[in-house]
């Protein structure tokens, strides 16, 4: 069982940056590829980042560049820097976790997920 929190949300101006960190519980961190999620009003979730265990990355391809995903396994967190951030990033920010090798971007595919974080943008 893998617990995870979001943290790091809330409001900032257009262009501004925001780090959103996710904290998981359990030894065995490391094991799991960690994704990244969003959800805007009125619209489905939607996949934003992951991270495999040995690092490698995938993003969806509107926001790289500007976003970028990071973990640290001896503190069993996820990280996404925001950066330039605009009015449509604004959503409810989930992580999530897949015991896998390869990345997913199917959120079937993740085991386990947090309560998310809001992240607003303002123009």
């Amino acid at each position: 069982q893998v617990q995870l929190v979001e943290s790091g949300g809330g409001l900032v101006q257009a262009g501004g940056s925001l780090r959103l960190s996710c904290a998981a519980s359990g030894r065995t961190f490391s094991m799991y590829v960690m994704g990244w999620f969003r959800q805007a009003p009125g619209k489905e979730r939607e996949f934003v980042a992951a991270i495999s265990r040995s690092g490698n990355t995938d993003y969806t391809a509107s926001l790289k560049g500007r976003f970028t995903i990071s973990r640290d396994n001896a503190k069993n967190t996820v990280y996404l820097q925001m950066d330039s951030l605009k009015p449509e990033d604004t959503a409810v920010y989930y992580c999530a976790a897949d015991y896998s090798i390869l990345i997913s971007r199917a959120q079937e595919n993740y085991d386990y997920w947090g309560q998310g974080t809001q992240v607003t943008v303002s123009s």
